[in-house]
C-alpha cells in the first residue's frame, strides 16, 4: 500500500501544478473579459514570463491530471473535451486575477525608446496624428471658406481659363493640331536614314532643326495671340514634351544605328552593352511614344493584359472633381488677394512678407491638386487606356530629406529623361559632374520659364532663378543631412523652402504680375 500511495500523491501534485501552470498561462486569453479589457495591449505578452505562458501541452497535462486522480473506470477517464475545458475555464474566471502580475514579477524587462524619439519615431505609425492634422485643416479651411464668402461673395469666373470675347485662342488651337507634323518630320528622316540614304552630320542636322521648331513655333503663335492663360500653358507645355519626346527619340536611334553597325563590323561589344531591341524604324512604335506617359523612347514597352474599364471611369471622376478644386482655390481665394495685395518685392516688407505667406497656403493647396491630377490621374488613366505597364510616374517625394531627392523623385519622366539624354551623356563626353548637373538644372530652368512666361507674355526670370536657386540649396540642403544624420532637418528645410521661397514664391511673382497687367488693360 505503501508503494502504491506514492505514485497517487505524486499524481495528485503533478495535476496541482499543471492545473496551476494552466489556470496562470490563461491569463492572457482571459484578461479583457476578466478586467474589462484594461490590460489589452500586445506588448503586456512579452512582460509575462516564459512559465506563465499558455502552450499545447497544457490542455494535455489537465486532461492526464485528472485521469490520474482516482478515476478508476477507464471509461469514465474519456470525457468530452468540451466538459473539460468548460470546467477548466469556470476555475479560471474565479481566479484569474491572483496570477496577472504578481507584485514580484519583473515589469521593466529591456531597453525600449519612446514612440517619439528620434530612433523610434518613423518605426511608428502615425495614422492618429494624421487623422487630427485632416480635422484641423478641415476646420481652418471651413472658417475661412465662410470668412471669404461673407467678405467677397461667389466670384467664379471663366475669364481668366477661357476667352469668350472673341476667337483668339482658335490659332493656339489649330497651332497644337499642327504640332503632330514634327513627329512626322522626325520619322522620314529616321526612315532614310536606316536606308542610309543620309550622312549622320546631316542627320543630326536635320532633327536639331525639327526639334527646335517644334518649341519657337508654338512661341510664336502665343505672343502673336492675345489669348487666355490656360490655352497658352497648354500648348506650350504641349509644345515642351514634344520637344523632349523628339529628342529622345533621335538620340536612341542614334545609338540603336551606332551599335548595329558596330555589329555589322564584327566588333565585340561589353558585356554590359547588349541591343535590347533591334534597329528598327517603325511608325506604330512612334505613335504609341508619342501618346504614351513617358519622355524616353524605346521600340517596345511593358504592357498590361487588359483595361480596367470601372477603374478608369473613378478615375475620371476623381480627376474632374480635384479640377474643380483648383479653379474653385484660384478664383475664390487668390484672385482677391493678389488683386488687393501690392508687388511681393515692392512697398513695405512686413506686409510683404503677410502677403505672401498668406497666398503660400491656397497655392500650396492648388499645387498639391495639380500635383495628384496630373501625375497621379491623369497618367494612370493614360496609362490604362494604353496598357502602359511602367506607372512609376513619381516617388515618394514629400519624404525627400534634401532638395536633390526632392528633383529626383517627384516628376520620374523628366529626371529618367534628363538622366538618360543629358546627365549622363555629359559625363561620357568627360564633362565633371558637378558641371553636368549645373547644366541639367539650366535646360530644367528654360523650360520652366518657357512654360509659365511665354503664357503670361511676360519675360521676367522668375522661374528660370527660381530654378537655378536650387542649385546652392541642394548643396546647403546634403549639408545638412549630413551634419544631422537621421533627421528631419532636411526635410523641414525643404518643406519650408518649397512651400515660402520655391516653386510657389516664382508662381505667386507671376501670378501678380499677371492680374495687375490684366487689371491694366481692362
Amino acid at each position: 500500500m505503501a508503494k502504491s500511495e506514492v505514485p497517487e500523491s505524486e499524481g495528485v501534485s503533478g495535476g496541482v501544478k499543471s492545473d496551476c501552470d494552466t489556470r496562470r498561462g490563461s491569463i492572457l486569453r482571459r484578461r479583457s473579459s476578466s478586467v474589462g479589457g484594461l490590460f489589452d495591449d500586445s506588448s503586456l505578452e512579452r512582460d509575462i514570463p516564459a512559465v506563465d505562458m499558455v502552450s499545447g501541452s497544457g490542455s494535455k497535462d489537465f486532461v492526464a491530471a485528472a485521469a490520474k486522480s482516482g478515476e478508476e473506470d477507464k471509461d469514465r477517464v474519456k470525457v468530452d473535451n468540451a466538459d473539460v475545458n468548460a470546467k477548466r475555464e469556470k476555475v479560471v474566471d474565479v481566479s484569474a486575477l491572483k496570477f496577472l502580475y504578481r507584485p514580484s514579477v519583473p515589469v521593466h524587462r529591456s531597453v525600449r525608446e519612446s514612440p517619439l524619439s528620434s530612433d523610434n519615431i518613423f518605426q511608428q505609425s502615425h495614422a492618429g496624428l494624421l487623422n487630427l492634422c485632416i480635422v484641423v485643416l478641415v476646420a481652418v479651411n471651413s472658417r475661412l471658406i465662410i470668412e471669404n464668402l461673407m467678405k467677397y461673395g461667389l466670384l467664379i469666373k471663366y475669364g481668366f481659363w477661357f476667352s469668350s470675347k472673341s476667337l483668339r485662342d482658335w490659332p493656339l488651337f489649330m497651332c497644337c493640331l499642327t504640332l503632330a507634323l514634327f513627329p512626322i518630320a522626325s520619322y522620314l528622316v529616321e526612315i532614310l536614314a536606316q536606308r542610309k540614304k543620309l550622312s549622320e552630320p546631316v542627320i543630326i542636322s536635320l532633327h536639331i532643326f525639327i526639334t527646335s521648331a517644334a518649341v519657337l513655333y508654338p512661341v510664336v503663335v502665343i505672343l502673336r495671340c492675345d489669348s487666355a492663360f490656360l490655352s497658352g500653358g497648354t500648348l506650350m507645355l504641349l509644345a515642351c514634351i514634344v520637344w523632349l519626346k523628339l529628342v529622345s527619340y533621335a538620340h536612341t536611334n542614334s545609338d540603336l544605328r551606332a551599335l548595329s553597325k558596330s555589329i555589322e563590323k564584327g566588333e565585340e561589344l561589353p558585356n554590359n552593352l547588349k541591343m535590347d531591341y533591334p534597329y528598327t524604324v517603325s511608325f506604330k512604335s512612334l505613335v504609341y511614344f508619342m501618346v504614351a506617359p513617358t519622355l524616353c523612347y524605346q521600340p517596345s514597352y511593358p504592357r498590361t493584359p487588359s483595361i480596367r474599364k470601372g477603374w478608369v471611369f473613378r478615375q475620371v471622376v476623381k480627376l474632374i472633381i480635384f479640377t474643380g478644386v483648383m479653379g474653385f482655390i484660384i478664383e475664390q481665394y487668390i484672385n482677391p488677394i493678389v488683386q488687393n495685395s501690392q508687388h511681393p518685392l515692392k512697398g513695405n516688407l512686413l506686409y510683404a512678407i503677410e502677403r505672401v505667406l498668406k497666398l503660400s497656403v491656397p497655392n500650396l493647396y492648388v499645387w498639391l491638386c495639380m500635383f495628384y491630377c496630373f501625375f497621379h490621374l491623369w497618367f494612370n488613366i493614360l496609362a490604362e487606356l494604353l496598357r502602359f505597364g511602367d506607372r512609376e510616374f513619381y516617388k515618394d517625394w514629400w519624404n525627400a530629406q534634401t532638395v536633390e531627392e526632392y528633383w529626383r523623385m517627384w516628376n520620374m519622366p523628366v529626371h529618367k529623361w534628363m538622366v538618360r539624354h543629358l546627365y549622363f551623356p555629359c559625363l561620357r563626353h568627360g564633362i565633371p559632374k558637378g558641371v553636368a548637373v549645373l547644366i541639367s538644372f539650366f535646360v530644367s530652368a528654360v523650360f520652366h520659364e518657357l512654360c509659365i512666361a511665354v503664357p503670361c507674355h511676360m519675360f521676367k526670370l522668375w522661374a528660370f532663378i527660381g530654378i537655378m536657386f536650387q542649385v546652392p540649396l541642394v548643396l546647403i540642403t546634403n549639408y545638412l543631412q549630413n551634419k544631422y544624420a537621421n533627421s528631419m532637418v532636411g526635410n523641414m528645410v525643404f518643406w519650408f523652402i518649397f512651400s515660402i521661397l520655391g516653386q510657389p514664391m516664382c508662381v505667386l511673382l507671376y501670378y501678380h504680375d499677371l492680374m495687375n497687367r490684366n487689371k491694366g488693360i481692362d
